[in-house]
């Protein structure tokens, strides 16, 4: 089935949320700070990594440029907050860190080159050991998540499995018709997006957060770079 790593991977963030929410929210806080700051170096180093897979740097800043300008004129991350900020209060979680903990957390766990390219393995080849692999990066770092911000990082696997279910389904109808580059520079700029994530738990100065979920369309516009550039080929 293709759906059946998505299904896998939403399992493990839930799971490990709530374990993490109930059993490491208590811990203290200066290591609760010391624990974010160190996430927030490795979130940044694994979404640089990811970003120097790209094999045309060119594509990489118009998909981010591009689809941060489409992601604000959207307002995906207002609309993504205001979301949670609707289910905090729904669920009678009250006051807190729930809208935080579901927008970070649904970001990290979607714009990653592992759920694009996972997910699409999925759905073309009916592979799902990459969303696998992802489950288990994805369990632990709930865990931590979840004991710093709250029962709204487990909330997060239901915008990641529509996400990752999506791209399934579109693979398996139309991956025949999506070359390999296109596939590796979704990847890299999900991967970059997912630094700026880490940069905002660093909270430097009196730096602005940066809106990460208004730059997720810019893992889609090598979609459409690579079919016009086509044309003039």
């Amino acid at each position: 089935m293709i759906f059946t790593g998505t299904l896998v991977n939403g399992i493990a963030i839930v799971v490990c949320a709530v374990a993490g929410t109930f059993f490491i929210r208590n811990i203290p806080e200066r290591f609760r700070e010391i624990i974010m700051k160190a996430l927030a170096l490795s979130t940044i180093f694994v979404g640089i990594s990811g970003a120097l897979g790209t094999e045309n740097v060119i594509v990489l800043i118009v998909s981010l440029v591009a689809g941060s300008i489409i992601g604000e004129a959207l307002d995906i991350d207002g609309w993504m907050n205001r979301l949670g900020k609707y289910a905090e209060k729904k669920l009678g979680f009250g006051e807190g860190n729930f809208s935080k903990g579901f927008v970070t957390a649904s970001i990290l766990y979607c714009t990653g080159a592992m759920a694009i390219v996972g997910a699409m393995n999925s759905g073309i080849l009916l592979d799902h050991s990459t969303l696998f692999a992802k489950s288990i990066l994805d369990g632990v770092i709930g865990v931590i998540f979840a004991g710093a911000m709250g029962i709204g990082v487990a909330f997060s696997a239901i915008p990641t499995m529509l996400y990752e279910g999506l791209i399934a389904f579109a693979a398996y109808f139309a991956g025949d018709f999506m070359p390999p580059e296109m596939i590796t520079e979704m990847g890299a700029a999900g991967s970059l997006i997912i630094s700026a994530i880490g940069i905002n738990f660093l909270e430097i100065g009196s730096m602005k957060p940066i809106k990460v979920a208004n730059m997720i369309p810019a893992a889609f516009i090598p979609c459409i770079w690579f079919p016009i550039a086509g044309l003039f080929h």
